[in-house]
């Protein structure tokens, strides 16, 4: 069997990053995955990888916080001396009118989104940069694309994520590197726990394929960028939205 460097998730306790956890660790990766509050989802999903045979490592750690992303990447390469791939899944969201947001809530979404996302690209790049390989998948979102009212500051972290994206693949490409992003569209996780049922079956009716996405939608995607099949692919933007937005 091939040998594989670990693959790094952050926010990986649920959701999106939990499908990416199963979907990578069931392809014979091993896992790091990455946690801040969630410690008990996360145990139970090591766990449940585990039991199937995974090699899967937990590590605690708040990405709006340098020293502790910076501890975590190095921790991570202790354990499996080789790291192929990071995943940038952490985020956080919230719904509010544009006269709302507080200076405080503006930069708490930038810090944890976007600052986040630079913090760990800029931890892992020194080990992929002498190895002359790595992947990167960013995670944005359709509203970083197109916008969303009342989540004006959640678009605009999703949209620097996406120039973050087009910008270091330029720079990083020379050293074999790629950097991509899914962009996904209304998925059935915890960050659209707010959206009523009615609000929901309206987002159905909207999509095209008349079906709310899965977390296990928008891993596929990423696993698609993180592979082989992906290798001449860099700067790009995958959408995996069901039609709501082409």
């Amino acid at each position: 069997m091939e040998m594989r460097g670990a693959v790094l998730i952050t926010g990986a306790s649920r959701g999106i990053g939990a499908a990416c956890a199963r979907r990578f660790a069931r392809a014979g990766y091993p896992v790091a995955l990455n946690y801040n509050h969630s410690e008990q989802a996360a145990q139970a999903l090591a766990q449940e990888l585990r039991a199937e045979g995974a090699r899967v490592e937990l590590f605690r750690a708040d990405v709006g916080d340098t020293e502790q992303v910076e501890r975590m990447v190095d921790n991570v390469l202790d354990k499996f001396c080789q790291l192929d791939i990071l995943i940038c899944n952490a985020g956080v969201a919230r719904q509010q009118l544009f006269t709302d947001i507080t200076d405080q809530d503006w930069r708490e979404l930038f810090n944890i989104n976007v600052d986040g996302t630079f913090r760990c690209c800029r931890a892992v790049l020194p080990h992929f940069i002498h190895r002359k390989a790595g992947r990167i998948v960013t995670v944005s979102s359709m509203w970083g694309v197109t916008g969303g009212s009342c989540e004006v500051a959640y678009s605009a972290t999703k949209a620097a994520i996406i120039g973050l994206t087009k910008a270091l693949a330029k720079e990083v490409g020379p050293s074999g590197i790629t950097v991509n992003c899914v962009a996904p569209g209304v998925i059935d996780t915890d960050m659209n726990g707010n959206l009523t049922a009615e609000d929901l079956e309206a987002l159905r009716e909207e999509t095209p394929l008349e079906r709310i996405g899965r977390p296990e939608d928008v891993a596929e995607s990423i696993f698609f960028l993180a592979g082989e099949g992906a290798s001449f692919l860099t700067g790009q933007v995958l959408s995996p939205n069901g039609g709501i937005l082409i």
